[in-house]
């Protein structure tokens, strides 16, 4: 935290870089010009790990509690804060200017809409309650609907939270419009090329197991690189290739594979009581 108090407007400009130094760096970005959100949630785990107020003070969460929360994404990560602060509002309790039931309804307000989508969507699942949903990584979506839909649980003890959580499991693992298994290593119709080079380059046929393909992108952004145009579908929720040219549809990543971790490890612990 003192770090980022001391740099708080220092930005990693890859093409900057690549003018200063060799070799040059010629993976993804992932730029962001905007810090409030990371040092919102750096503030509030401060303050629920230490106990001190400075840090929540820090975090003006108050003031940011009108605006917008979203799912989390790699570019946007407010809301995983509001997770932490919505299993710890007991620590609240010095700030009387602070309700807890506005954290905890701002949970709950956007899990419904995804619990919603689930209970009258084709294939039964919160993901695709718009087509915003399917994106370049559309899987780390679904992945972290679910996380939402687990914290929702959590708060209200309401089962169908957790039953919309476990369709974005099942959507993952094959309940979706392609019919395939996103998670390499399982399902009767398995990605076997995925976009990752040690999966590439190690001479075995099967790919490494457990890692989760970015799924369904009608941006098709690497369509040009993909011979014969092989997307079999430009609709949103088929607009995937099981093709290791794929890096749109078909890479794996860490910021998608997180959330799975996350979500099925937390149904297994919740299922289990």
């Amino acid at each position: 935290m003192h770090g980022l108090k001391k740099n708080p407007n220092v930005e990693y400009r890859q093409t900057t870089l690549n003018q200063k130094f060799q070799p040059g760096i010629r993976t993804g970005e992932y730029g962001d010009t905007k810090f409030e959100d990371e040092f919102q949630w750096a503030a509030i785990e401060l303050f629920v790990t230490t106990g001190k107020g400075a840090y929540f003070e820090e975090s003006k969460l108050e003031y940011s509690l009108s605006g917008t929360y979203t799912v989390p994404n790699w570019a946007n990560v407010s809301t995983l804060g509001l997770y932490t602060i919505a299993q710890n509002t007991k620590k609240l309790a010095e700030f009387e200017n602070i309700n807890p039931d506005v954290i905890t309804n701002k949970i709950l307000t956007m899990a419904n809409k995804y619990k919603e989508n689930a209970e009258k969507s084709a294939y039964g699942t919160a993901m695709g309650a718009s087509g915003g949903d399917f994106n370049w990584g559309s899987n780390s979506n679904a992945a972290n609907q679910g996380i939402l839909l687990v914290q929702a649980y959590l708060i209200s003890k309401d089962k169908s939270y957790l039953d919309a959580a476990q369709a974005n499991m099942d959507y993952l693992l094959g309940r979706n419009a392609t019919t395939y298994c996103f998670l390499t290593g399982f399902g009767s119709k398995k990605v076997m090329h995925p976009h990752t080079r040690p999966s590439e380059a190690d001479g075995i046929e099967d790919p490494v197991p457990g890692l989760l393909a970015g799924g369904p992108n009608p941006g098709q952004e690497d369509k040009a690189d993909c011979p014969g145009s092989l997307y079999p579908s430009s609709a949103p929720a088929k607009s995937y290739i099981d093709h290791k040219c794929s890096y749109a549809s078909n890479e794996i990543a860490i910021n998608w594979n997180a959330p799975f971790v996350y979500l099925s490890f937390a149904l297994e612990a919740l299922r289990g009581k």
